[in-house]
């Protein structure tokens, strides 16, 4: 490759990247203002008076409580000044237009401006929001809203501390109910030993450029480059996974949904480095560029973009916080290792070119 179409290929990976993450980012904005990461852990302790076919639970790494009502009979949830605020049965979710929470909780800061209808007082005005027994939302009664951690977190930040209990009220009919539950500092993780290791496969991946690749041990590089990037876009794939399922969505069509929608730039950049992947190992042409504009975009969508949780207790993501963290560093690692070994082959190969001697052409003979 001559330095004019190494140039002009440099220049389609920031582009092509560039646009990736450009569309990605309504995508980035799934669930409202779902959080990156963070240290305050909200956690279900019950649902009573216990009621079968009444279930609650924590989503999105504690940014929404969801509430499922299969019992067959209407439950209400109360907002913040005991009014009428979320009513949940057999015919679907309403929601009370004069209720403050209707229109605090849209955000998990619940910085909303109230309207002039908002008032506790009044008598509620349903509006039917969605179908089906499950609604989430945030509750700003679960959440720590203050900028500034607790006080007895801020003066002792390395432990696990109870910031509070809180309770959620219901009724069904005439008889309270009510969500319990707990929220907890958690400290956050040193996030050095990950970005150590995540340089260190940096490095060791992105060396395979310096391979020649016109050489066995070049091929070797190549084929090595590709089936680390494959894993890779595994990681991705498992880190979409558990992103999604986070969200609460129930059921195989749910998650798959949300696959589709939420986390479809995500996904689609996991089975990009897989195919990425195989494509450098089959030594097919082209395949160094492949490998550096795969890399490129597994590490701004699956690495940069979940940066937080490298440095957050409690990430967005079903499953151990430590094996969302192991994934996205293999992101990271693999992601950049692959954009630096393949630029650097590029670059190799447009050297070998301008070096090697062309033929000379024979001259014609000439008539007399």
């Amino acid at each position: 490759m001559t330095p004019a179409p190494l140039r002009r290929a440099g220049m389609l990976v920031a582009a092509a990247t560039t646009a990736l993450l450009a569309s990605a980012s309504p995508a980035a904005a799934h669930g409202a203002d779902a959080p990156d990461g963070t240290d305050y852990r909200a956690t279900i302790t019950g649902v009573g008076p216990d009621r079968p076919g009444l279930t609650a639970r924590m989503v999105e790494a504690g940014a929404r409580l969801e509430l499922t009502n299969r019992t067959g009979a209407d439950v209400t949830v109360l907002g913040y000044s005991g009014e009428p605020y979320l009513r949940i049965g057999p015919a679907g979710v309403f929601e009370n237009g004069r209720s403050p929470a209707t229109w605090l909780n849209r955000t998990i800061a619940g910085e909303t401006r109230l309207p002039a209808e908002a008032d506790p007082a009044a008598a509620p005005a349903w509006r039917r929001i969605a179908d089906g027994p499950t609604y989430r939302w945030h509750d700003q009664r679960t959440l720590w809203r203050s900028d500034g951690p607790p006080a007895a977190v801020a003066a002792d930040p390395g432990r696990v501390q109870r910031v509070r209990d809180w309770v959620v009220p219901l009724r069904a009919g005439d008889t309270p109910l009510e969500v319990r539950g707990t929220l907890d500092w958690v400290p956050p993780p040193d996030p050095y030993p990950w970005w150590v290791a995540a340089t260190i496969g940096f490095l060791a991946i992105g060396a395979a450029g310096l391979v020649p690749a016109g050489t066995a041990a070049g091929v070797r590089a190549l084929r090595a480059v590709g089936g680390l990037l494959a894993v890779g876009g595994a990681a991705t794939v498992a880190l979409t996974v558990g992103r999604a399922l986070d969200t609460g969505t129930p059921g195989i069509g749910g998650l798959l949904a949300e696959l589709v929608t939420g986390q479809v730039w995500t996904l689609l950049t996991g089975l990009g480095a897989l195919a990425a992947g195989g494509y450098a190992l089959a030594r097919r042409p082209a395949a160094d560029f492949t490998l550096a504009l795969a890399g490129a975009c597994l590490t701004l969508f699956a690495g940069v973009s979940n940066l937080a949780v490298l440095s957050r207790a409690v990430p967005p993501a079903a499953g151990p916080a430590l094996l969302t963290r192991v994934l996205v560093t293999l992101a990271l690692a693999t992601g950049t290792g692959a954009v630096a070994a393949g630029l650097l082959r590029l670059r190799t190969a447009a050297r070998t070119a301008r070096s090697t001697p062309r033929p000379a052409h024979p001259r014609a003979p000439s008539s007399r």
